[in-house]
């Protein structure tokens, strides 16, 4: 029986809703979509979807007013913010209050493809949690948090003080296990600068799909891991210790903590 799946898209530019539509659909999914977010909240109220792709700015209700109202609703649907107004702050605002991921206009096919891909993979990470939970059982969990004493980047980044004025970073196994099925990764050169936010590695999977990797922080690259260029596995194998990604040299971490979640808030 062939899974079927169906997303909620919200944008008030009806061009972006069709070319969204003809995308998804190519991909044998099922799109629904809306103008507005009220419109769309009643929508979420009275069927399930598997993924919702969102505008944050809107008028009458913008897309962090829509992730305020669902998580009021208690809804459990990832969400993926489309923003053509998408400053850097705005992307990392919106993953803080819970959105997974973002795409900014104008959009390829390749990049809406993929985040898409992650959207579909983190709806059925949470359809095997809810089961697990029913069951009271969390041996079969799926994938490893965070260490307590780490910060994350919604479920993208971590990062970790590892001497004084260095810190190092790296992806979560959850985001790993979101993409799951590793190829390669495309790493920035030493010295450049990291933004909070920003894309500054790329995974591709066997797929042949590229999916961004968002920097938790701000700063210069003092060093990077060069050992995954040739051992990429080394990132799903041990992706807080032995798999980070950049050692970085941090421009003002106090600042960029206001978006961080601590990860001992995870076992709470």
């Amino acid at each position: 029986m062939v899974e079927e799946k169906e997303i909620l898209v919200v944008d008030d530019e009806q061009v972006i809703l069709d070319a969204i539509n003809r995308i998804a659909s190519a991909e044998g999914i099922n799109v629904d979509t809306e103008t507005n977010g009220k419109a769309a909240l009643k929508k979420v109220s009275q069927k399930s979807y598997s993924l919702l792709l969102c505008d944050i700015l809107m008028p009458e209700m913008d897309g962090f007013m829509i992730l305020d109202e669902l998580h009021k609703m208690k809804k459990q649907i990832p969400i993926i913010m489309i923003t053509g107004f998408s400053t850097v702050e705005n992307a990392v605002k919106s993953i803080s209050k819970g959105a997974i991921d973002f795409v900014s206009k104008p959009f390829t096919f390749e990049e809406l493809e993929s985040a898409i891909s992650r959207g579909l993979a983190y709806n059925k990470l949470l359809i095997k949690l809810e089961g697990i939970k029913s069951k009271k059982n969390n041996s079969d969990i799926g994938f490893v948090p965070c260490p307590p004493k780490y910060h994350r980047l919604g479920n993208h980044s971590w990062v970790n003080q590892e001497s004084e004025g260095i810190i190092i970073l790296g992806a979560t196994n959850l985001y790993l296990e979101i993409i799951k099925d590793l190829k390669s990764i495309n790493m920035i050169e030493s010295d450049q600068r990291l933004i909070q936010g920003e894309s500054c590695a790329e995974f591709i999977t066997k797929d042949d799909l590229a999916h961004h990797f968002l920097s938790p922080v701000s700063g210069r690259i003092f060093e990077r891991n060069e050992k995954l260029l040739t051992e990429i596995n080394l990132l799903q194998k041990d992706p807080y210790f032995g798999g980070w990604i950049y050692k970085v040299i941090p421009e003002d971490i106090e600042y960029d903590m206001k978006y961080l979640t601590p990860c001992a808030s995870d076992r709470m």
